[in-house]
């Protein structure tokens, strides 16, 4: 029987980072992103004041350096670093294959990750997965884009981001976001308060999206002056949007009237971000989903963009990906 192969020993980096500050970003709260990347990467990782010993797989071990080089290069270049960001980045090189060269040789990898990104007067976002990448290039470039998919993959975040960074460079004079209130129906009559009082709840998700890209006075002043405007569905009947930004969230719970009256809404200069999951439709039985029967009509035409998330693409929490795993598996909605 011919000898066996040696097994290839383990490989051993250390890594100095110049800045401690910087390190200790890096590092992560309780070295939380390091015990991520010694996770997912199945080396041992250990810190040691600026310094970050690697041992492991040689490959697993370089993947490591170079994903910390990485994520330290955004930290010099003053964006913020999070667990999620750590994932992300993993994702990322995973799919593009960024980290390594054909050759197998390593090689530098951009601040970014070579991901495509959001740049806010708050915070610059990255995609953090392969759709999330093509999701950014797809507003970059189209002006009517669908994005649809379960919850937690960053549709609406991102395209919130989007928006307020197309306000922010003067490309747009308004944003105007949007969902179905309550219900397909929008029967606000039925709750208490005035207008606003009535669908501020439904809308909410879109204002914590807004603040957390904006300066919170920028969207007060935003909001008062009509710069900026959230509003139910019905508000979009009988108006045509100029040089705007609109975004319809929810957009599964449209019905198909209701998405063509905000289809036609698209005036000149504007661009339009519509998302929704279409496994999660409140329209009573027998009634057609306006957005998965606008994807199916639209799909063919080539100046509107249609980005299809999945599961594997959520970016809330690790459990969170699992938990909607298991009950799409098990033949049920998540919310």
């Amino acid at each position: 029987m011919p000898p066996q192969p040696r097994p290839e020993p383990p490989a051993e980096v250390v890594v100095a980072f110049e800045d401690n500050r910087l390190a200790t970003l890096l590092f992560g709260q309780h070295d939380q992103n390091l015990a991520f990347i010694e996770r997912k990467l199945g080396v041992e990782v250990t810190a040691r004041g600026n310094h970050v010993a690697l041992r492991g797989a040689r490959d697993s071990v370089e993947q490591a350096k170079r994903l910390l080089e990485s994520l330290y290069q955004r930290l010099r270049a003053g964006q913020q670093i999070t667990l999620g960001d750590v994932d992300g980045a993993l994702r990322m090189a995973a799919s593009q294959g960024v980290l390594f060269s054909p050759e197998g040789a390593p090689k530098a990898v951009p601040a970014s990750g070579g991901a495509a990104s959001v740049g806010t007067r708050k915070k610059t976002i990255a995609a953090r997965t392969p759709a999330q990448d093509a999701y950014i290039r797809a507003l970059q470039k189209y002006e009517l884009v669908f994005a649809t998919g379960p919850a937690g993959t960053g549709k609406t975040y991102l395209a919130v981001a989007h928006a307020a960074a197309l306000i922010e460079k003067g490309e747009a004079d308004r944003l105007i976001l949007s969902r179905p209130a309550v219900e397909a129906g929008e029967r606000l009559g039925f709750l208490p308060g005035d207008m606003r009082e009535k669908v501020d709840p439904y809308l909410r998700p879109l204002y914590d999206a807004l603040y957390d890209m904006m300066p919170p006075e920028r969207v007060e002043r935003g909001l008062t002056s009509g710069m900026i405007e959230v509003a139910p569905l019905a508000f979009m009947r009988g108006r045509t949007l100029a040089n705007s930004v609109v975004l319809l969230d929810e957009a599964q719970n449209c019905t198909a009237m209701q998405m063509k009256m905000f289809l036609t809404r698209l005036g000149e200069g504007s661009r339009m971000i519509i998302t929704g999951d279409p496994t999660q439709v409140d329209l009573p039985p027998g009634q057609k989903s306006g957005l998965i029967e606008a994807v199916d009509l639209l799909k063919d035409i080539p100046e509107i963009a249609i980005c299809r998330f999945n599961a594997g693409d959520v970016v809330r929490h690790e459990l969170v990906a699992k938990i909607v795993r298991a009950y799409e598996a098990k033949g049920e909605r998540v919310p």
